[in-house]
């Protein structure tokens, strides 16, 4: 029996009109993928990347040349000088806090330009929670300057906060959980732009998380001096089971490296056993993982606007992240569509995500997520905060059959199911 047999006919009928609306931007995307793809093989052949550079160190970890040459590939194709690629860097969260309070000292300052983060680095830097260990208990100002109306970056203002004295410019790529769109990186280059022409002397960081060979350049190509995010997102290409990378300006890299271990050792430690040959081929295969999960999420704009759900990027739109939102407008469809997702996972089909408090949110979260990895972000999952109006945050995929499987299956579920 085929998959088709088993879908409702009006719905199939919606997917087949939907894959033939899309085919034209799926082969966009091909391209992208073969030059991003390009950059990585070229990165691995000139630093003569070899079979015993895939073992990985233990103990301190001293001259892991492995390790070496693939924070040295890393920072080749992603734009930068030098790079840390570590397994002790735990997520996302982690590198981006690094890299942060790496970079200032009591008295300095940082300014996201992109509105208020989103809710787990709230609490990393002080805005939310008790404050221990935030840049607030070392007297470090954290500040943001709102977006405008429409979701874009208010230069103006930006212009106006933003001083001579400021000492880390932050940009947050992705949209997190807000419903403002991500920001290409062409978006990124006006706002480095304006920040150069007030504070030439600024550190500007990006939060990458998401973006990494989701269009052909990135922010360091733009004039970044910094940026990170997470192995078990894009960069992992679902291959590395944990790690986050920083890359930007060796002199901040160093600087950062001091944070993620201690003075003096910064990046020379640190063992890779175990870890090292998925975290190589996962960035080889990378530019390939993130390409499918984009074309998933083509679909699913595709597909769900057809269904007549409000979605956010069109599935026609540019795109610079894997993140795909779907408005439901109600708590009920959300949170079915959710555990819909979770059963058609190939990991942990059968169980049954119920929404909950977690820390770093300030409401109740639905997870629905059935990876290889845990919490793996580039595999598909789809998440959300349970407040108006109701959206559900899809994520990643390994492949995109997998992802339009998933999704066809998640719409019968919730939608179709009801007609019976």
């Amino acid at each position: 029996m085929s998959w088709r047999d088993t879908v409702d006919p009006k719905l199939l009928a919606i997917v087949d009109r939907v894959d033939k609306k899309i085919a034209p931007r799926l082969a966009e995307l091909d391209d992208q993928i073969v030059e991003n793809e390009a950059k990585v093989l070229h990165a691995f052949q000139n630093h003569n990347v070899a079979e015993s550079d895939l073992t990985g160190s233990t103990g301190y970890g001293h001259y892991d040349e492995g390790r070496d040459k693939l924070e040295a590939v890393y920072a080749e194709v992603l734009g930068g000088e030098d790079a840390l690629v570590r397994p002790q860097l735990i997520s996302g969260t982690h590198a981006i806090g690094v890299s942060l309070l790496g970079l200032v000292r009591p008295g300095d300052e940082i300014v996201y330009i992109t509105g208020k983060p989103y809710d787990t680095l709230q609490e990393v830097l002080g805005i939310t929670g008790d404050g221990v260990g935030t840049p607030k208990e070392f007297g470090i100002g954290v500040d943001w300057v709102d977006l405008l109306p429409n979701g874009e970056a208010d230069l103006d203002a930006i212009q106006k906060r933003v001083t001579e004295k400021t000492t880390v410019v932050a940009i947050q790529r992705s949209r997190g959980y807000a419903t403002r769109d991500s920001f290409t990186v062409a978006k990124i280059a006006e706002m480095i732009k304006a920040v150069r022409e007030v504070a030439p002397n600024a550190y500007i960081f990006v939060d990458n998380a998401y973006g990494e060979f989701s269009e052909t350049r990135e922010p360091l190509d733009v004039g970044a001096d910094l940026m990170a995010g997470s192995l078990f997102k894009n960069a992992g290409g679902g291959m590395a089971k944990t790690g986050g990378y920083i890359v930007g300006r060796k002199d901040l890299v160093e600087r950062v490296s001091y944070r993620f271990t201690v003075p003096g050792l910064g990046g020379a430690e640190g063992a890779t056993y175990g870890s090292l040959d998925a975290m190589w081929q996962g960035f080889f295969i990378a530019p390939q993982t993130t390409g499918n999960a984009i074309k998933g999420a083509i679909f699913e704009a595709a597909l769900l606007e057809e269904l007549g759900l409000d979605v956010s990027p069109k599935w026609d739109a540019p795109r610079t992240d894997l993140i795909q939102t779907v408005n439901f407008g109600n708590p009920d469809d959300m949170v079915h569509f959710a555990k819909a997702i979770q059963h058609n996972s190939p990991i942990d089909s059968f169980v049954t995500p119920i929404p909950e408090r977690m820390a770093g949110y300030e409401d109740e979260v639905i997870m629905a997520g059935g990876s290889f990895v845990q919490g793996a972000t580039i595999e598909f999952s789809a998440d959300g905060p349970l407040r108006a109006p109701y959206t559900l945050y899809l994520q990643g995929g390994l492949t995109y059959a997998h992802v339009k499987l998933a999704i066809i299956g998640a719409a019968a579920d919730t939608f179709f199911s009801k007609e019976d």
